[in-house]
């Protein structure tokens, strides 16, 4: 097969954020700019040659172009085995698995995770190195670097390869395997829960539950891991069925744009559990009978019971949450004896703690947690987790987490979310409070006293690396924290994120409501960073 060499045009918007690089559909479809990203990946990454690559998206719109790309481009770069999902799908934590059970040279993931789908809707590729996580800063850079100076890229002159059956098929010099996506996954689950016991579970007739795949990439997971392997009845799994557009909506499992699963959490025939997942499936939301689990609380409860599930039976090495994550899995660790590292927002940044086993679980306040088993924050696992645990404890989730709370105390947490502001605004409130930090400790705010506020900035343990500028943080000397960032997943205008906690020990007061208990940290937050005199917003787009 000939193998083309096409001349190109640099763009100068292609360095990638937290979670590679998300643009517009259109902004990919428009020629030369997706393949301009793959040339500059083979181009750094010079073990592909020769070498083996995984490939897989969440199912959004443009996937299946995307791959089909990135095949004949790799071909004709000389990747010697490319390891593809039926349909050119996999959920990123399964890529991640993938990467790690046959070590390959990396993987290349299609996915813009929680954002909507769709011809209108959002579009990324990101690279994993090969011990299946988000590629570093170091790797992203050097991809950015090389996509500034591009001039040409390389391809095969060839037709669209079969991606929906199981087969392995040759491209020029370079061998395809289409594999089940589902099944290496499913395997690695098995591995680390109590599939006889979950099952047992389900027989009992006494337990309900739904998880809502979103349209998205969990569904076929979810099915054949629920339904078929652990017996959950049929329809447990909701929208179970991937769609180029997620069915029309946003699949961020949250309580807002997961609405559909959290009403059936209440009113007389509520299911005892229900859970969702995001697009391309590293993302958990976990619900009990009217009930809702923060992120941050379920990542404690899991470290605080891991002893309990039989792929951690043996103890955790240590735990990590990123800056933003609220401080409960903190207390756990301290009650535990065990490490407890807080990092940058980013999966990336656990890679080097996992790897060096300096700790066994993670969480993101973001609807992500995960273990050592993947590099990747993952949702089925993490329903998995809580569907063991339950099994365990015969208790359901309100009482094992309240039952956590007073063990611990409680973490009130929320997160306010404007989305789509003015990216100018933004960097102008942020430069704001950046000018107001030398100011604030040991001030009072409304009754609160800062004991410290900075813009995080973090030591890599393991290599030493620096990351600055990671977000502002106001910590108060009573345990509440007020953080702002600027996120980095987002494709239109900047999305600030405005997280807030307070630190609640006494038993008697662990059951109010969090908007209550939260209001005081709200009005301080908003009044001190002046957003709706910078931003034009007087409520925010999203409140978690």
């Amino acid at each position: 097969m000939e193998i083309l060499t096409i001349a190109t045009q640099a763009f100068s918007d292609q360095r990638p954020g937290t979670s590679g690089l998300r643009k517009k559909v259109s902004v990919f479809q428009a020629p030369h700019y997706l393949e301009n990203f793959v040339q500059s990946i083979y181009d750094t990454r010079t073990d592909l040659a020769g070498g083996t690559l995984v490939l897989g998206g969440d199912g959004r719109y443009y996937n299946r172009q995307a791959v089909q790309i990135i095949i004949r481009m790799a071909a004709a770069n000389g990747v010697a085995r490319i390891i593809v999902g039926q349909g050119g799908l996999l959920s990123t934590p399964a890529a991640s698995g993938i990467i790690r059970k046959h070590g390959t040279n990396g993987g290349i993931i299609l996915s813009a995770s929680h954002n909507p789908g769709g011809p209108d809707g959002d579009f990324g590729i990101k690279f994993n190195t090969p011990n299946g996580g988000p590629a570093p800063e170091g790797v992203t850079e050097a991809i950015f670097a090389r996509t500034r100076e591009i001039t040409e890229y390389r391809t095969l002159a060839s037709k669209d390869i079969d991606l929906d059956t199981i087969a392995t098929l040759s491209l020029g010099n370079t061998r395809v395997e289409v594999i089940d996506p589902v099944a290496d996954y499913a395997a690695l689950m098995e591995q680390l829960f109590d599939f006889k016991r979950i099952h047992r579970l389900f027989d009992s007739g006494l337990f309900r539950m739904h998880f809502d795949a979103m349209h998205a990439i969990t569904g076929p997971y979810a099915r054949r891991i629920l339904e078929e392997m652990l017996g959950a009845e049929p329809g447990t799994v909701i929208n179970g069925i991937p769609s180029e557009d997620f069915g029309g909506g946003h699949p961020d499992p949250n309580l807002v744009h997961a609405h559909e699963v959290v009403a059936l959490t209440s009113g007389r025939n509520a299911v005892d559990f229900a859970a969702a997942s995001d697009g391309d499936g590293d993302r958990n939301m976990i619900l009990g009978r009217d009930f809702f689990v923060t992120p941050s609380d379920s990542l404690a409860v899991m470290a605080a019971n891991a002893h309990h599930i039989k792929g951690y039976s043996g103890g955790i090495n240590g735990v990590a949450r990123s800056m933003p994550t609220s401080q409960a899995v903190d207390r756990v660790a301290e009650a535990l004896g065990i490490d407890c590292f807080e990092t940058p927002t980013g999966w990336k940044f656990f890679g080097n703690l996992l790897d060096a086993k300096r700790i066994t679980l993670c969480g993101e306040e973001s609807f992500g947690t995960g273990s050592d088993h993947v590099r990747e924050k993952d949702g089925l696992w993490a329903v998995l987790f809580w569907l063991n645990l339950l099994a365990v404890r015969k208790q359901s989730v309100k009482e094992i987490v309240q039952e956590h709370w007073r063990r611990f105390g409680r973490n009130f947490y929320t997160r306010y979310d404007y989305e789509g502001i003015d990216t100018e605004a933004a960097n102008g409130l942020m430069a704001h409070l950046q000018a107001r930090l030398p100011d604030l400790p040991e001030a009072t705010l409304d009754g609160y006293t800062v004991d410290y506020a900075d813009n995080f900035a973090y030591t890599d343990p393991v290599d030493g690396s620096v990351s600055k500028n990671q977000g502002i943080r106001i910590g108060f000397t009573d345990g509440s924290r007020i953080v702002y960032r600027l996120s980095g997943t987002g494709t239109a205008g900047a999305t600030l994120r405005v997280y807030l906690e307070a630190f609640e020990p006494d038993r008697e007061k662990q059951d109010q409501e969090t908007a209550a208990v939260m209001q005081p940290l709200v009005e301080i937050a908003t009044d001190m960073a002046e957003i709706e005199t910078r931003t034009g917003r007087k409520q925010p787009t999203v409140i978690t």
